[in-house]
């Protein structure tokens, strides 16, 4: 564990406190992902074809083992991670694959491995690649610069953050204030989504050195929300507001609009619980129709990838913050994990058939392009 990180754990565990309980059930032992034993309703628009309707055009790559992250670079190809191989890839937006990095001690055990990737901001200047990787201790956020042909050796800027099998998080982006957003889950141990001093069930907001962004909650702490289950999805909207798709266990998955110091709930709540301490999600889906991973913006709408509910969800943010949400592609691709919003117009769309849940195809795991306009 690095020094800023025993710096902020120290403070929090001694300013640390209870939170309330709330009167809504929610199972002791958690669930593995996209494996729920119950659902509950949902209300969604049907899907009439119409203008703005998401079409896929092609292949961008196949052949892959569980692409994870996608990240843009401003020439237009993509930095793509395989969560269970430990390869970083340069894909072109022709299709074709360079391998450019291979992240060493990686850990990859059920939804586990090299998971997130972005891009700085400033990467014509710096070069530099950040990543979420498990390792046998933790999950860690590290750094690394690229030069167009190979990733240096990374650097850790964060570790200490609870890693397991299950509930591993991982996603990573900037946000319009320059600052690294990452989400991080409880591995498999619920009560720390409620420990403000584990760094497990957050959303951390971080410097691009690690350190505690300026602004956040407590000074001291990379914490930026807390009371999380599984978030692999985040995204900042045309208002520069942060979106979060996590996975709820046995009832909701859930659409977060994400605040500086709010609390979620997990595991005092899944879904809506109307607590005063604790803030709803703008919208939920029954588990069987979700298990979200990916998240994204474009064409003034929210993208999300379903892994268990095999398609890409629409979801359209109306000015009170109400949503419409359409689903496609239903049971056509296989498991959903990654949506990106590519610098063309277009979006990429990853499937994740081989990562021990699916039923892959021949060309499986693949990159698909798909238009939204």
């Amino acid at each position: 564990m690095n020094d800023v990180t025993r710096t902020f754990l120290a403070r929090l565990a001694v300013t640390a406190v209870a939170v309330p309980l709330v009167a809504c059930a929610s199972p002791s032992t958690p669930a593995i992902d996209e494996e729920p034993t119950r659902a509950t309703p949902a209300t969604i628009e049907s899907p009439v074809p119409g203008a703005g309707d998401p079409r896929v055009t092609g292949t961008v790559a196949s052949g892959l083992e569980t692409p994870w992250g996608i990240a843009f670079l401003p020439g237009g190809s993509a930095l793509v991670t395989e969560r269970d191989s430990g390869r970083v890839l340069d894909i072109a937006p022709d299709g074709t694959i360079r391998e450019v990095g291979r992240i060493g001690d990686v850990v990859a055990q059920g939804e586990s491995g090299l998971l997130g990737i972005a891009v700085s901001p400033t990467f014509d200047a710096d070069g530099h690649v950040f990543l979420y990787a498990t390792t046998g201790e933790d999950n860690r956020i590290l750094r690394a610069v690229y030069d167009g042909t190979a990733l240096s050796e990374p650097s850790v800027i964060v570790d200490g953050i609870p890693a397991a099998r299950i509930h591993d998080g991982g996603r990573l982006v900037f946000g319009p204030d320059g600052m690294l957003y990452a989400a991080t889950g409880e591995a498999g141990d619920a009560e720390l989504a409620q420990d403000p001093a584990s760094l497990g069930g957050k959303i951390l907001r971080i410097t691009p050195d690690g350190a505690p962004a300026p602004g956040n909650p407590d000074p001291a702490s990379p914490v930026y929300s807390l009371g999380h289950r599984n978030v692999q999805g985040l995204a900042f909207d045309g208002q520069g507001r942060l979106w979060a798709s996590e996975f709820g266990q046995n009832d909701v998955d859930e659409l977060n609009l994400v605040t500086p110091g709010a609390n979620y709930g997990w595991p005092d709540v899944e879904g809506a619980g109307g607590a005063p301490e604790f803030v709803d999600p703008i919208t939920t889906w029954p588990v069987a129709d979700a298990s979200p991973s990916g998240l994204a913006f474009a064409d003034d709408r929210l993208w999300m990838a379903a892994l268990r509910g095999e398609r890409l969800w629409s979801i359209t943010i109306r000015p009170d913050d109400t949503v419409s949400a359409r689903e496609f592609f239903v049971g056509e691709y296989g498991r959903l994990r990654t949506v990106a919003a590519a610098p063309d117009g277009s979006l990429w769309l990853t499937t994740s058939n081989r990562d021990g849940r699916g039923q892959p195809g021949d060309d499986d795991d693949r990159i698909l392009r798909v238009e939204i306009s």
